[in-house]
């Protein structure tokens, strides 16, 4: 199994949408590459602290089976979900938080989301970061899977239900 990271703007429907994907073993919402040092836990940001997630980006960690998807594949799932053109902003969701990127700390997979981008005939236009996992703080428990236990929620997410689900079997 191997581990890569997608931020897609908000967590909750990069997550209802990718953990159907075939490939995916298990996914797990947070924030990745930021510049605060935060606790183990989100549960450490509170009034006192409000910076705690300073420069993080919201997302995904994906647990996938190589043997049945790939980098490649999981990047042509992440572009149905996401604007490659916006910069720090997915829907009405806006925010250095709400950047899009491909983050791991496996060099072969950020060289093939590069040759991925590199691929499509709009990549000088696509705003997506492809960078090394340098940090990653798991959300707290009522960000995981959030839009599954709360779909009444889904007017907070950019992407239609019916995308959310496109793979759910």
């Amino acid at each position: 199994m191997e581990q890569i990271y997608l931020a897609g703007g908000c967590l909750w429907g990069v997550q209802e949408f990718i953990k159907y994907v075939p490939g995916v073993i298990s996914t797990e919402a947070g924030r990745a590459n930021g510049s605060a040092q935060p606790k183990e836990h989100e549960a450490s940001k509170s009034d006192d602290n409000p910076n705690a997630y300073d420069g993080y980006a919201e997302c995904v960690q994906i647990e996938f089976d190589p043997s049945i998807t790939s980098v490649t594949v999981l990047m042509k799932h992440l572009f149905e979900i996401i604007d490659p053109y916006s910069v720090n902003k997915q829907g009405v969701d806006v925010g250095e938080k709400y950047r899009t990127g491909v983050y791991s700390t496996d060099a072969q997979h950020l060289a093939e989301a590069e040759r991925y981008i590199a691929s499509r005939e709009d990549a000088d236009r696509i705003a997506l970061e492809v960078l090394p996992l340098t940090k990653y703080v798991a959300s707290d428990d009522i960000h995981q899977h959030h839009l599954s236990h709360f779909p009444e929620d889904h007017h907070l997410c950019h992407i239609p239900w019916e995308l959310l689900h496109k793979y759910k079997s």
